[in-house]
């Protein structure tokens, strides 16, 4: 295929997602890349890597940002949640659709009033990647067929194959976004009432193909969910999967040292104590409840994705899920199976479609999880006792 009969898309951020994402697009041979990043020597290092165009751009320089894109059908950006409303707005002055990753809520809002102003063709959709993004997108789909919804529960965690230190955890990706999820409010739907949780509570503990875990409130990954089941779910929540123990330290170190009012401190301590890896999985656990042919029952969909190879490159699984899981809907966008304007939610993706994408085939082909029979009659005992703490 010509360049000219490629979709030219641009990508804002040369890091590890940034440049997984450049990696995929580029190796389908349907797409014609742009990356941009204000460090020369992030843009170095993916030139070396992967053969697409690169370019010094400020992503706090509107206009810059606008020359940068302009002529491109979308631009997906990879850089920190908090440069995410600056790169939208110059998406909507370049007539330029835009994706993004945010788990963060307060930029999402902004981004849906930028999206207001969309023109015909123009997509706004952030929230594209594990969670919030895929988990999204399998809740919605395991809840089509129930007459009435009760409970939606939804658990996601990216973890170190082989957990060494106290807090039994690795560095995987953003600690900035890792920082959001434990310190900022957790929207949830309580009783049929929209809600917000504390962080890093609501701790129950399960197990799933051998292992034990712990979950826990976090912020962000239930994206616009609360609003799409709003008054037809009693119970909805989203939380952080982790091995057990996580909890405890962490929330010592927020609360009981009060780090959380110092994040900048925090992640400093984060990113010298707390060594990054790429030998990991990412977790995803969904179970929803309700009435189907007037009977109660439950679905649950469990799924591991490891680290591996993207395009002959080692990866990580959260450089796998994250960045695949955003190639997908933004090629769906191209392919004309999502709305075509305005602001798009997670919900608006067939889960069927999704895993058709050739960019979706890393969920696809995830390793189903299946709870040995003496844990799942364990659990069944417990839930009919009252005793379970599961979902």
């Amino acid at each position: 295929m010509s360049t000219a009969e490629k979709t030219k898309v641009a990508i804002l951020g040369a890091g590890k997602i940034g440049g997984a994402v450049a990696r995929i697009l580029h190796h389908s041979g349907r797409y014609d890349v742009l990356v941009g990043d204000f460090s020369e020597d992030a843009l170095e290092r993916l030139s070396r890597d992967v053969e697409v165009k690169t370019a010094k751009v400020d992503v706090t320089d509107h206009d810059g940002v606008v020359k940068a894109i302009s002529g491109c059908r979308a631009v997906l950006s990879a850089c920190p949640f908090d440069q995410n409303e600056g790169i939208a707005a110059a998406a909507l002055t370049a007539k330029v659709s835009y994706f993004d990753l945010t788990e963060d809520v307060a930029t999402t809002k902004a981004v849906r009033g930028i999206a207001k102003q969309a023109v015909e063709g123009q997509i706004f959709m952030p929230q594209c990647g594990l969670a919030p993004g895929f988990i999204g997108i399998l809740a919605n789909d395991l809840c089509q067929g129930f007459e009435k919804l009760d409970r939606v529960k939804m658990r996601v965690g990216a973890l170190p194959l082989y957990p060494t230190n106290l807090l039994k955890y690795n560095l995987t990706w953003s600690t900035d976004g890792l920082i959001n999820e434990y310190c900022n409010l957790c929207d949830a739907i309580r009783n049929g009432e929209m809600v917000a949780l504390q962080p890093m509570e609501g701790l129950e503990h399960f197990a799933l193909d051998g292992v034990d875990y712990e979950a826990f409130n976090t912020s962000g990954g239930l994206g616009t969910l609360t609003e799409t089941l709003a008054g037809s779910v009693n119970d909805l929540d989203y939380k952080t999967v982790r091995y057990i123990g996580h909890q405890y330290l962490m929330t010592f170190l927020l609360q009981g040292l009060r780090l959380d009012n110092r994040r900048d401190l925090l992640k400093e301590l984060l990113e010298e104590a707390v060594p990054l890896t790429d030998q990991d999985v990412v977790l995803t656990f969904c179970t929803v409840t309700g009435w189907r042919d007037g009977r109660y029952e439950q679905v649950a969909d469990a799924r591991k994705i490891y680290h591996g190879e993207l395009c002959g490159k080692p990866a990580s699984s959260i450089q796998i899920t994250t960045a695949t899981s955003l190639c997908a809907v933004l090629d769906m966008h191209v392919n004309g199976q999502l709305p075509n304007k305005g602001f798009v939610r997670q919900e608006d993706v067939a889960l069927s479609d999704f895993l058709a994408n050739e960019f979706g085939k890393p969920y696809e082909s995830a390793t189903q999880v299946r709870a040995p029979i003496a844990a799942a009659r364990k659990l069944a005992a417990d839930l009919t006792t009252g005793l379970g703490t599961t979902t």
